[in-house]
């Protein structure tokens, strides 16, 4: 299969740029959710196939099938305490490598499996880079049980963050409420601009039943920027800070 809108012909340059510039024998592999990450494990797969030895986690059951298919070797963070390399895609990404995820559902998986590697490269066509995060619906995970109230709590702490009438709506798909790989709802806050990332970030989980947030902020240690034309741009985010804490160490953050 080969890309053939110019938004994909520039996933593709992206997805495959990451393997030729991070992606060596022995390693384990993150392997991301969304259309770019999938361009990514189509071409992990074809460098399989010519002998490329890795193995890969996959950050949802979409990527898990599509890894079986094209035949890149799969495990489980129950078998490896920690990974080489994530690389996934976003939603939106500002010029600091703040991202918004979670368009697929597929956040929570996405940060965990972020969360246990030791490097995290973000792969991108062009027009997901922004100047400032918000556009792009922000997706909070909640649970099912009186989600309501959740969504009441959310849009109380929005208020107290400067966003007077905040949007929120609970994402359907064929008039179906959708289920995340992890049995949980997806509200999407339709922000339009999101001035403060680390601020929001470092709130949202504390609201009981919140189970993550689509702000991934701190998290991208690299971004490969593809482009329609096939070539592609990395740039050092690195020094970007997280709204949270985390209790493993990439890059000394």
């Amino acid at each position: 299969m080969r890309p053939s809108t110019d938004q994909d012909k520039a996933k593709w340059a992206s997805g495959t740029a990451a393997i030729e510039t991070y992606v060596r024998d022995g390693m384990k592999l993150g392997l991301g959710s969304g259309t770019t990450s999938h361009w990514f494990v189509r071409a992990l797969g074809e460098a399989v196939a010519q002998g490329l030895d890795v193995v890969g986690v996959p950050t949802s059951t979409g990527t898990r099938d599509l890894a079986l298919e094209v035949g890149v070797p799969l495990t489980t963070l129950a078998d490896v305490q920690r990974l080489d390399l994530t690389v996934d895609g976003a939603d939106e990404i500002d010029h600091d490598g703040n991202m918004i995820k979670g368009g697929g559902a597929c956040l929570l998986w996405e940060r965990i499996v972020a969360d246990a590697s030791d490097r995290m490269v973000a792969v991108v066509d062009d027009s997901k880079v922004v100047d400032t995060l918000g556009t792009f619906p922000l997706p909070i995970e909640v649970i099912p049980f009186s989600w309501e109230s959740t969504q009441r709590s959310i849009a109380r702490l929005l208020q107290r963050l400067g966003y007077s009438e905040p949007d929120l709506r609970l994402r359907t798909a064929n008039g179906e409420v959708v289920v995340t790989d992890s049995g949980n709802h997806i509200i999407d806050a339709h922000l339009q601009k999101i001035d403060d990332p680390l601020a929001l970030d470092a709130q949202l989980n504390w609201i009981p039943g919140v189970v993550e947030n689509g702000l991934f902020t701190g998290i991208a240690d690299e971004m490969v920027i593809g482009y329609p034309s096939g070539k592609h741009e990395v740039r050092d985010t690195s020094s970007a800070p997280s709204a949270r804490p985390s209790t493993t160490s990439r890059k000394g953050k």
